[in-house]
């Protein structure tokens, strides 16, 4: 604030230029258009069928999708499709209107138009033209993008935008069709491999099953197992073992009907025969026929030996059918015992060339399973063959225009207010800049606290500038504002010491009319209000300057008593309206340096000691003179006069550099001419000075 304060006018100044070229400039602009079009961009496209797609699935929250996105709206390749489709690389009003340089061999005319040969370099130029004029806007947490076309012409604007977002969806659906399209043909060249294959590996089925005389039939069952092949030789054994079977469960029944006819006709066929049943009944009859007669006759009755002859015919021919069933049997026996050895004997046959063939079977089953593998792959790559094309044939597009761009009908650059504020803060920044700047090339002294932040001095006080009036008279004026500011200095004075005001002090400053004359005189007069006896002696030998305040001639002073002028007292006179003595520099000498290197000095100041309580020395400045360090060598302390605003404080250091290889004791800083309305703190020094005292106007 201390900076702003003191540099206010240069940040003004900074402020009030900055903004008059932003005014300037913002006239001088030409008005642009901005025109806005508003994309969604969806995470996934939606699915019309259930195929998996031929890209790699992603995160939904994987952010780097729509950064890709933007990356491809911001695109050269976009850019330049856009210029193509508008005729834009062949439009000279185009270059001409965004200030091309169409020094480069591209833009060479041949009949008035552009020549044929540079298309690609102004297709790339126009482009970049573009580019620079199109930015992409993400609408954070959402799936929007606003993309800006900002052009000179409003029409244009708006159609570059609209065409961009349309060769933008149509990029989109092309490199989904050229992923769909790669993955198409690299399946169509692995299915024409695995068809070679699966054809190779049949060829060599076939030609090894023609050479084992291997013959297989297509198998009848169903499911799994419905298209595997039989071998004819396992059918002709599975239907010999099954007729064996049979034969042989034939055998067995034949073999047990043998047996039961071997028991006196007791077998089951026999007692089946209708003829033999019906011969045992007609015996049964005629033997029941007989008894009942032996009953009433003897057995010689003639009726009863004719039963009793049939009876015994029945019984021959009962004999005669009972043969004829047994050798039947017998011979059903026979018949199904040689067809049971027969297929028997046919079977063991068949079982030798299965395992012969099972043998041989061993490499054909080989080539089979090598024909059934180069067959399932063949299918599945068939089967995704035909999904991506299904799947490329069907898929959306995932990128929507929302809101297409139309004709803006103000233009949004150059904003007045927006420029004018941005004049004001670079205003703002140019003078705090230039201030700070100032500030550390500025080498003056504006505020007593500078005193000692810069010099390293002990501040004594600072004395205001008088204007129109003579600093005699204003120490002779009890109530100025001077009085007031070296009664201060004479108190910090007092505490200099171990005894107060130091008896003999010399006042200094850098350079001349810095006011150190001014103080020596003010410091004596405070001295003496004090009611101590003082005497002030104008060491400045080059240019005196005390005489004139006493009113006197510089013909006797400090000069003759250092030249060896014994006498004091004809070397002082009264100035009795400021209550103290002086002593003038007398007669400049050639060379003052010299003089001030004896011990005469010295011994005047033992003496004056002996007559006064203080003695003041208003020395001459310390910069290109030796008569200011021998001096303040002398005296007891010296006080630094420095101009307010007036003096470099690198000077300044130097002047003191030189007072403290001299050992001399620098009692601290008076600052001279101080302004209040020039520092850094403004009215806080002025108000000390005139607090209680009534302006006049």
């Amino acid at each position: 604030m201390r900076i702003v304060m003191r540099w206010r006018y240069v940040i003004l100044g900074s402020i009030v230029a900055c903004v008059i070229l932003g005014l300037i400039l913002t006239l001088l602009m030409t008005p642009k258009y901005t025109a806005t079009l508003t994309l969604e961009i969806s995470r996934e496209s939606n699915q019309v069928t259930n195929f998996q797609g031929v890209e790699r699935e992603t995160s939904l929250a994987d952010q780097e999708f729509y950064q890709t996105q933007y990356g491809l709206l911001r695109s050269r390749t976009l850019a330049e499709r856009v210029a193509t489709q508008l005729r834009l690389v062949d439009d000279k009003l185009f270059f001409d209107r965004f200030g091309v340089n169409q020094d480069d061999p591209a833009f060479q005319e041949v009949n008035g138009r552009y020549a044929a040969a540079g298309r690609a370099t102004r297709q790339r130029i126009a482009g970049e033209v573009l580019l620079d004029h199109v930015s992409i806007d993400p609408t954070r947490l959402s799936r929007l993008a606003k993309i800006n076309v900002t052009s000179p012409d409003a029409e244009f604007s708006a159609r570059v935008a609209n065409v961009w977002a349309e060769n933008f969806v149509q990029t989109n659906l092309e490199r989904k069709v050229q992923a769909t399209s790669y993955g198409r043909n690299l399946l169509q060249r692995e299915l024409g491999q695995a068809k070679e294959r699966l054809d190779d590996s049949q060829r060599q089925l076939v030609t090894y099953a023609e050479q084992q005389r291997i013959i297989n039939l297509p198998s009848q069952g169903s499911g799994e197992n419905s298209t595997q092949e039989r071998s004819i030789i396992a059918d002709d054994l599975a239907a010999m073992n099954t007729a064996l079977s049979q034969a042989t469960a034939a055998r067995i029944d034949a073999e047990a009907r043998v047996r039961q006819a071997g028991r006196g006709g007791q077998s089951s066929e026999a007692l089946r025969n209708q003829a033999i049943n019906a011969l045992r009944q007609r015996r049964a009859e005629a033997a029941a026929e007989h008894e009942r007669l032996m009953v009433q006759f003897e057995p010689g009755y003639p009726t009863a030996r004719a039963l009793q002859s049939q009876i015994a015919q029945l019984d021959r021919a009962i004999a005669r059918e009972e043969g004829r069933v047994s050798g039947s049997i017998q011979a059903e026996y026979s018949q199904a015992q040689a067809r049971e050895n027969s297929l028997r004997s046919r079977v063991e046959q068949l079982k030798g060339n299965y395992l012969d063939l099972r043998r041989r079977s061993i490499q054909y089953n080989i080539y089979q399973q090598e024909v059934d593998t180069n067959r399932a792959l063949y299918d599945g790559l068939l089967q995704r063959f035909k999904e991506i094309g299904v799947a490329g044939g069907v898929g959306t597009n995932n990128v929507a225009v929302v809101d297409p761009a139309d004709i803006p009908q103000k233009p949004s650059s150059p904003r007045l207010l927006v420029n004018l504020l941005v004049a004001l803060l670079a205003g703002v920044a140019v003078g705090t800049g230039l201030a700070f700047a100032l500030e550390q090339m500025d080498e003056a002294i504006a505020d007593p606290v500078e005193v000692e932040r810069r010099l390293g001095l002990p501040l004594l006080g600072s004395v205001p500038k008088v204007v129109d009036v003579e600093p005699r008279d204003a120490l002779l004026d009890r109530k100025s504002e001077l009085v007031d500011a070296y009664l201060a200095i004479q108190t910090s004075l007092g505490f200099t010491t171990a005894h107060g005001v130091p008896r003999s002090l010399a006042v200094t400053s850098t350079r001349p009319a810095e006011g150190k004359s001014t103080t020596s005189l003010a410091i004596a007069t405070m001295l003496a209000r004090a009611q101590k006896k003082v005497i002030l002696v104008d060491g400045d030998m080059r240019s005196p300057s005390v005489h004139h305040l006493g009113g006197v001639g510089h013909e006797r002073g400090l000069s003759n008593f250092l030249a060896g002028q014994d006498d004091i007292s004809q070397l002082t006179f009264e100035m009795r309206d400021l209550g103290f003595t002086g002593m003038s520099a007398g007669p400049i000498p050639p060379n003052a340096a010299e003089l001030l290197t004896g011990d005469r000095l010295k011994i005047l100041l033992a003496r004056l000691l002996e007559v006064y309580d203080h003695v003041v020395i208003d020395s001459p400045p310390v910069m290109g003179l030796a008569d200011a360090p021998l001096i303040a060598s002398r005296v007891e302390g010296v006080v630094y006069a420095v101009e307010s605003h007036g003096i470099r404080s690198s000077l300044v250091k130097t002047a003191l550099s030189r007072l403290v290889a001299a050992n001399a004791h620098i009692l601290g800083g008076v600052l001279t001419k101080f302004e209040a309305r020039k520092a850094h703190y403004g009215y806080g020094y002025e108000y000390g000075y005139s607090y209680g005292r009534e302006k006049t106007s």
